[in-house]
């Protein structure tokens, strides 16, 4: 399987912020500790072009966050300060989702991005520690290529993927299908093609039972060539930003049942970190990296 990461380009935060950037390099370091062991072959992945970044995004958008001119209140949104490696990180970040959907295309399995996940950012505005969405993007640039033609977006993150919602609406080429917490960022939630809001302390039975039910639904009613998952970490009980309660086990679990589904039905997929917020870094790590076995495995 093949595995793209560019923790190396890291943002340049000041003292106390709340992203935990850490968690890039320590699942590199995990999974190039067991990558021959599990048959993981790491890359770093190109940078997305400007054409990747235009046919998504808001030509002025673009240029305001590739020249540094965004305004203040345009960065608060976001939630990081400006910087050239700011940029880049972020162009590296689609890019690895580019690399893992086009590998999965290839070999018709799994491919995974170590990265990625950066749903909040829509047409003209980022938000949420998201300068570029990398799953629209992605999906883009595959439809570009004449690589697939319809593709499904399974965003469980914690978090409503309302910049994925908003770039796909009125296009039966890209179904989005997000399972999150009710109460919980952005305040607003623009409709995806199917949107679960799950009520504050759902725990794995239920959180699981309900995947169950409604994947199934997705995944028929998208008429997919491949497959985008997000992979989050923050339905877990112990993450500061997510209310849910979902222990590692469950997690492991929803990976399962999603990787198990694609894969039954032959659907390519490649699979990105998203969110991640809990007290103890480790444990963030702990959720992403038994996301990388599971799919190395289920390859």
């Amino acid at each position: 399987m093949d595995a793209f990461y560019c923790h190396h380009f890291a943002l340049p935060l000041p003292e106390g912020h709340g992203f935990p950037m850490a968690k890039y390099h320590l699942l590199h370091e995990r999974v190039a500790a067991h990558a021959d062991a599990w048959g993981i072959r790491l890359a770093e992945p190109p940078p997305a072009t400007d054409d990747d970044l235009l046919r998504v995004h808001c030509p002025a958008y673009v240029a305001r966050m590739l020249s540094g001119n965004a305004g203040h209140d345009e960065m608060r949104r976001i939630g990081f300060p400006w910087s050239e490696r700011m940029v880049e990180r972020s162009r590296r970040s689609s890019g690895g989702t580019i690399m893992a959907l086009r590998s999965a295309l290839a070999g018709g399995g799994i491919a995974a991005n170590l990265a990625g996940g950066t749903h909040h950012a829509s047409f003209g505005r980022g938000g949420g520690y998201c300068v570029f969405n990398d799953s629209v993007i992605a999906a883009r640039h595959a439809q570009h290529h004449g690589l697939a033609r319809r593709l499904l977006v399974i965003d469980l993150d914690v978090h409503h993927g309302n910049g994925t919602a908003e770039l796909c609406a009125g296009d039966d080429s890209i179904y989005t299908f997000s399972m999150h917490g009710a109460r919980n960022y952005p305040a607003r939630k623009p409709d995806s093609n199917l949107d679960l809001a799950l009520p504050t302390g759902t725990g794995d039975a239920e959180y699981l039972d309900c995947l169950a039910r409604y994947l199934p639904i997705a995944i028929g009613d998208s008429g997919a060539d491949a497959v985008i998952y997000l992979a989050g970490a923050d339905p877990f009980l112990g993450d500061r930003l997510g209310h849910l309660a979902l222990t590692k086990a469950g997690l492991l679990e929803r990976d399962r049942q999603v990787f198990r589904a694609c894969r039954g039905l032959g659907l390519p997929v490649a699979v990105t970190m998203a969110g991640g917020y809990a007290a103890r870094v480790e444990d963030i790590v702990d959720i992403h990296e038994q996301t990388i076995r599971l799919a190395a495995r289920m390859a």
